[in-house]
């Protein structure tokens, strides 16, 4: 039996992997789950699974662990420590689902042990791709796309034949501001935002997603995963998302993988690579849907783009910042502190302030991640809804 962690198994993408797990129990044995804050939703996946530990990253959640899985005979603890000690717990396949800066050094200790590592933190490659990327080829892991995109490219390069490939292109479903125009979406509602058109998810990528940035930083992720220039990376806006993501051979070969809108497809993939496993995850009808339809961007409604693809010609700090600035905006937006538009306004401001300084080593990137947020959050009271 393989051994398996997940860091974040309470959120969307974890749900989904507990999910996977649960389907195919004769064949992996549960290391350790670990959850942010939501202890009844863990304790019962930790019963389930029979996990050997549950962590929660809120320490005030302890005793509520504690009392839920008394006598299940999985240990508990919370707390940050608690957390970057369970993610680096031996284990053969680690689903790194931690979302924002709070993942990047779980990540780390999972990558030391020299395993398979679910790559489903854009995080862990947009802030500190260099430091990532290097504790990778030093502990000799091996990283697995789970973004549906990125996980698609990676299938569609089997072959590995990286020297041959012209570009590779991600598709974006556009959200549910595809077609609206700059004024409509000026004043868009919270609840509109996060009505996404095709795929379930949490708010804070759910927001992302009506953006754009969500695509912006998986430009720059696709770049550190396959290492190719910002030139050769790709995004169509595909309304249907039926096709995820297509690598164009030097040859003229365009390849495309293509699956329903569920996460539990590439999950599914990672967890037995290089092998593929059985999932009741719907199959997909093409007749039903008749006709795929593909469009350029529009990058002066969606300035995420944009900005993505600056950072990362920029370089150091300038993606962590970007992405930092981002997580403040969001959150701003989600409380309606601030307008839909004044998102990507203050991530510009940010970076423009901030530049792009060295960013190294995990402290300097944790160091220019926080002040990104200092930053974004001061400008919040002059953007105020």
């Amino acid at each position: 039996m393989r051994t398996v962690t997940v860091l974040g198994s309470t959120g969307s993408i974890g749900c989904s992997t507990v999910d996977l797990l649960e389907q195919a129990r004769d064949q992996f044995r549960v290391r350790a789950l670990v959850g942010g804050k939501n202890a009844a939703k863990l304790a019962e996946q930790a019963r389930s699974l029979k996990a050997e530990l549950a962590v929660l990253a809120d320490e005030g959640a302890f005793e509520e662990l504690k009392t839920l899985l008394a006598g299940s005979g999985t240990k508990v603890a919370c707390g940050r420590q608690a957390v970057i000690d369970a993610a680096a717990l031996p284990a053969d396949w680690t689903m790194a689902a931690i979302t924002g800066a709070a993942g990047l050094e779980p990540t780390l200790a999972a990558v030391k042990n020299g395993k398979s590592i679910a790559l489903a933190n854009k995080e862990a490659l947009v802030c500190a791709g260099d430091v990532m990327l290097r504790a990778v080829k030093e502990a000799g892991a091996t990283l697995l796309p789970v973004d549906s995109e990125h996980n698609a490219v990676f299938q569609a390069m089997a072959d590995r034949q990286i020297d041959q490939v012209e570009k590779i292109i991600l598709t974006a479903s556009g959200g549910p501001f595809r077609t609206s125009t700059l004024e409509e979406m000026r004043v868009v509602t919270r609840a509109q935002a996060l009505k996404h058109p095709t795929w379930s998810m949490g708010a804070k990528i759910s927001i992302d997603s009506a953006s754009m940035f969500n695509k912006g930083l998986e430009v720059i992720e696709a770049a550190r995963i396959f290492n190719l220039p910002e030139d050769k990376i790709d995004v169509l806006v595909h309304p249907q998302s039926v096709v995820h993501g297509m690598v164009q051979y030097t040859d003229g070969s365009l390849i495309a993988q293509m699956g329903s809108a569920d996460m539990r497809i590439p999950i599914a993939h990672t967890l037995t690579w290089p092998k593929r496993m059985a999932t009741t995850s719907p199959r997909l009808d093409l007749a039903a849907f008749g006709k795929l339809e593909f469009y350029a961007p529009d990058e002066v409604r969606f300035p995420a783009l944009r900005l993505a693809r600056e950072a990362l010609r920029k370089g150091g700090a300038a993606s962590a910042i970007l992405s930092a600035a981002n997580e403040i905006a969001v959150d701003a937006f989600l409380h309606e502190q601030i307008g839909f538009l004044d998102i990507s306004r203050i991530v510009e401001e940010v970076m423009v302030a901030l530049g792009a300084p060295s960013a190294d080593t995990l402290d300097a990137v944790l160091h220019w991640d926080a002040e990104a947020r200092r930053a974004a959050q001061r400008l919040i009271p002059a953007h105020a809804a």
